[in-house]
């Protein structure tokens, strides 16, 4: 069953919070309502949501404020924040964009405009939140729980590991070059080196451990995660 994504509206104003939350459920998410800066960090702090809605003016901390916040703490970097305000000057929207926000929008807004941008940035910045539970051989990996194991044995990885992974699950045996992966787990709007995909696919493998066989390593195309990696194979490096 697939969990549903889970949405903070951080929003002072109840009617249009209202708003949002129901046209949220209708549509296949889970809204959590935190009215200010204070309560939003503790709903945070209780349980990392799939993406943000934040809005600008808030009493206490304002949107800008959390959302550099937000953006510098590790464990809330990755997560999608969209930016609502009044404020649409593109000096504004700058600002909201270099404060760390992956999305603008404007009041007022449609509901359509707003959910199809919710979508969009899911698909940018968070692959993994399709959910559900993901089987190769003896590798498991549970994207609602973040969980992954190997022969019953849990492993530990980071976050960009365990991104890299479940797409690699949801796409095994396809070979996949590095700007590919950018593509896809990083998401296209981020300008990093290809040889990063390296230095995480290397991680990765060290991660996995015994199970770190399965990502190979083709050389001048890309990796690919086989269900059946040849008997003598062993993990391959990332540079080659």
């Amino acid at each position: 069953m697939r969990t549903m994504p889970r949405v903070l509206i951080v929003e002072d104003e109840p009617p249009i919070a209202e708003l949002i939350a129901v046209n949220l459920r209708h549509n296949g998410f889970q809204p959590t309502w935190a009215m200010d800066s204070e309560t939003a960090q503790r709903e945070l702090d209780d349980q990392l949501p799939d993406v943000i809605l934040l809005d600008w003016m808030l009493p206490g901390e304002s949107g800008l404020a959390l959302a550099k916040k937000w953006r510098k703490d590790p464990r809330t970097k990755a997560v999608p924040i969209l930016m609502l305000t009044a404020r649409g000057d593109e000096s504004d929207r700058v600002a909201g964009l270099d404060a760390g926000a992956d999305d603008y929008i404007t009041k007022p807004f449609s509901t359509k405009e707003m959910l199809a941008r919710i979508r969009a940035v899911l698909r940018r910045r968070s692959p993994e939140m399709a959910g559900g539970v993901v089987a190769i051989g003896a590798l498991v990996l549970d994207a609602s729980t973040h969980r992954v194991t190997y022969d019953g044995q849990p492993l530990k990885m980071g976050p960009t590991e365990f991104k890299l992974l479940h797409y690699f699950m949801q796409n095994s045996e396809r070979v996949h070059s590095r700007g590919q992966l950018l593509d896809k787990v990083w998401g296209d709007h981020v300008f990093i080196e290809e040889r990063t995909v390296d230095v995480h696919v290397k991680r990765l493998r060290e991660a996995l451990g015994a199970a770190g066989v399965l990502i190979e390593t083709v050389r001048g195309a890309g990796y690919r995660l086989t269900a059946q990696p040849l008997a003598h194979a062993t993990p391959a490096t990332a540079s080659s």
